[in-house]
């Protein structure tokens, strides 16, 4: 009986003396572990006669409770003081502010970019861009834009003049100018790339125009799509789809309405259906329709211009105005505060650089 209280004693003394978690953890295997010395003083229980038992089983059995909760104590103390010296060493400064100024915003055209890359990637588009400085051939001329086109005049086009000349895609010479649509980028894409194609082309577009609905520079998105079998029906599913993600209202409704684009055939365009809440149309709803922009099924000329058959490859395409998107979605009237530069129109249109889009909590979050 000695042995085991002077066991006891020393195994309680070396616990209470351990300084970390390790150091228990090997205690506790040396003393309670299947090899350990009071494992086997509860193993000698069954090869003593039961006088023997009966004497000496309390003690060992006493033992193995007193390890057992000195090691549970210790590993307790040892976790909490752990815990209190890292959040010592993690204290907040309380006289910080709450929250950080705001400095600067995200502007709603680049917030907007944001929204319609994230609806079209989960349709399967991609985004393709091009420079902005952009040759006539791949402007106009591969688009089936005629030279007599009133596109093409000096009062609506930024030309670079007579000097400033390139190479078109059909190996002439071609005036270079501000590209007036982002339209080139789908001509660069069917040129450079297989079918099928699936591409979204926002960014920067100039025409000589300003009021306040018009700028000189703008920016354009526009869509392409090239496959087998494509009809004005995926045109119309596409559109409708896209327009009541952006601006989330499943019951807008579009329209398709005949028109006329050189590069398109047949060409339509497309109006969303609004309502009117307190005077002002809100897209949505069943009041009437305003018209948003132009698509359409890729004209052949378009198609066999970049090298491909119009006979086995057909496509649709369309095109909106990326400040427009953003004008009527989130309440704006006048086109020119968008290049302005006006920090207080910043401030109050602008977007925090953590809303970003996203489909499951809102591309307008």
């Amino acid at each position: 009986m000695s042995e085991i209280t002077s066991l006891r004693d020393g195994l309680l003394a070396d616990i209470a003396t351990a300084d970390t978690l390790d150091a228990v953890e090997a205690l506790r295997v040396g003393a309670l572990g299947k090899s350990g010395v009071v494992t086997g003083l509860l193993k000698t229980l069954g090869a003593m006669t039961p006088e023997e038992r009966q004497a000496k089983g309390p003690a060992i059995h006493d033992l193995r409770e007193s390890v057992t909760a000195a090691i549970t104590a210790r590993k307790a103390a040892l976790e909490s003081a752990a815990l209190d010296a890292r959040l010592a060493a993690e204290r907040i400064d309380m006289s910080l502010p709450a929250q950080p100024v705001p400095q600067g915003s995200v502007h709603p055209v680049s917030q907007v970019m944001d929204e319609l890359a994230e609806i079209f990637a989960d349709l399967g588009f991609s985004v393709a861009t091009g420079p902005e400085i952009e040759d006539d051939w791949r402007n106009f001329t591969a688009l089936n834009i005629p030279e007599t086109h009133p596109a093409r005049a000096m009062h609506d086009t930024f030309y670079f003049g007579d000097n400033a000349r390139a190479t078109g895609g059909d190996g002439n010479p071609a005036a270079m100018l501000l590209r007036t649509h982002t339209s080139p980028v789908q001509i660069r894409t069917m040129m450079n790339e297989a079918p099928p194609i699936r591409i979204i082309a926002p960014g920067r577009v100039y025409r000589s125009d300003s009021d306040a609905t018009h700028t000189p520079m703008f920016h354009q998105i526009e869509g392409l799509v090239i496959d087998k079998g494509i009809t004005l029906g995926h045109l119309k599913w596409t559109l409708e789809t896209f327009l009541k993600a952006y601006f989330e209202r499943d019951d807008l409704a579009i329209r398709l309405r005949p028109s006329f684009f050189p590069f398109t055939e047949p060409s339509v365009e497309f109006d969303a259906s609004y309502s009117l809440v307190n005077g002002q149309r809100v897209l949505g709803g069943n009041d009437g329709f305003m018209e948003l922009g132009g698509s359409g099924m890729v004209h052949p000329n378009v198609i066999r211009a970049c090298g491909l058959d119009p006979q086995e490859w057909q496509g649709f395409a369309f095109g909106i105005g990326v400040d427009r998107l953003a004008m009527l979605k989130y309440g704006m009237n006048d086109l020119r505060a968008f290049f302005d530069g006006d920090l207080r129109w910043l401030r109050h249109y602008g977007f925090s650089a953590l809303d970003v889009p996203t489909l499951s909590g809102g591309v307008g979050a």
